[in-house]
């Protein structure tokens, strides 16, 4: 469902080893670092007789509904630091941000660069494209946790206003996002329990005016399990799943948390006011971009399986490489061209 990135569907997974597999002399212009290709839970040769196309669909029917995209360049991230967080935290989620736009000292494909190459496909009715460009034009730092360390959807909202209110942010209608980051302490309402993070646009009775933002929270203490999965897994799966995957920054929550920041800063530049590109007749309950491959970071994905990703000499998994030296691992989104889930790190 869109307007909020829904959990993970974890699956009780037949039991299985998980699978190493070494890179061929064509798979290595993925390889960095002396990078395996592994697939944490090889699915039944009936689901991987094709690489091609994860997620793809007949029936899937993601339309244009006439509505802007972020298509002015940049796209100004304005970014709202909601209770505690360390310096190193705030860096590794603004190189994540910073590692989107193209860049001269581009790092090695597949990079978050790429990635963001099928988000861009996406068009307005003047046929103007999202926008490559992507940066952080400034932040807020709202350690006082001026509306409670409990939030609900609508003081997310109030938390934006108090932002704009402190004149650190100005009003950006055509090419801003503000990005609210809630820390490991503040709760909100549905998070862990039906969301992982979620976007929409502010009330002009809130703030004042109508802006696109997106909410995610740091699951490291609350519920790692399930928004940061597949670097932590619920205790019921025990031994009969893949088992827990080495984060590729070793931090569990942020790394988990920036999978989902990319889903939805994905879905607010195709459908910032909730008008745009969904499948579904409710626009209050759209399908996006990144709702429909969720959970999908690889090839021969799909089903509960995250498919092929990339392992380096240390055990820590990622499926794109960022700016300086950075790894991630990134949920694909849709591509409106190959009707299909894509990513970077595709091997077909």
């Amino acid at each position: 469902m869109s307007l909020h990135h829904l959990l993970f569907p974890l699956l009780i997974l037949a039991s299985s080893a998980a699978s190493s597999v070494s890179a061929t002399a064509k798979e290595q212009t993925l390889n960095t670092q002396q990078a395996n290709f592994f697939n944490p839970k090889l699915p039944p040769r009936t689901l991987s007789s094709s690489k091609k196309f994860e997620g793809s669909s007949e029936i899937v029917d993601l339309r244009y509904h006439m509505g802007p995209v972020l298509s002015s360049s940049p796209i100004n991230i304005y970014l709202i630091w909601y209770g505690k967080w360390s310096a190193s935290q705030k860096i590794l989620i603004k190189d994540f941000i910073n590692s989107i736009s193209p860049s001269a000292a581009a790092p090695p494909s597949p990079s978050v660069s790429d990635w963001w190459k099928t988000v861009s496909l996406y068009t307005d009715q003047t046929g103007a494209n999202v926008s490559r460009n992507v940066v952080i034009a400034k932040e807020h730092s709202d350690t006082a946790y001026s509306h409670g360390s409990h939030l609900t959807r609508l003081s997310v909202q109030q938390v934006i206003s108090t932002a704009v209110g402190a004149a650190p942010f100005p009003v950006d209608h055509r090419n801003g996002i503000y990005l609210v980051l809630t820390s490991n302490d503040v709760t909100v309402q549905e998070f862990c329990r039906a969301v992982c993070g979620f976007h929409y646009f502010t009330f002009p009775s809130m703030v004042g005016h109508t802006l696109p933002y997106a909410w995610i929270g740091n699951s490291g203490k609350q519920c790692p399990e399930v928004c940061a999965y597949p670097f932590a897994v619920p205790g019921y799966m025990g031994s009969g799943g893949p088992g827990a995957l080495v984060p590729p920054n070793g931090d569990v929550g942020l790394d988990g948390m920036i999978s989902v920041i990319a889903h939805e800063l994905a879905e607010v530049a195709t459908n910032p006011l909730v008008n745009a590109w969904y499948a579904g007749e409710d626009p209050t309950a759209p399908t996006e971009i990144g709702d429909l491959c969720e959970g999908l970071y690889g090839t021969g994905g799909g089903g509960g399986y995250i498919g092929q990703v990339m392992r380096d000499r240390r055990g820590k998994t990622y499926n794109m490489n960022g700016n300086k030296g950075r790894k991630f691992m990134v949920q694909w989104v849709w591509s409106p061209v190959l009707k299909a889930c894509a990513g970077p790190n595709a091997l077909d």
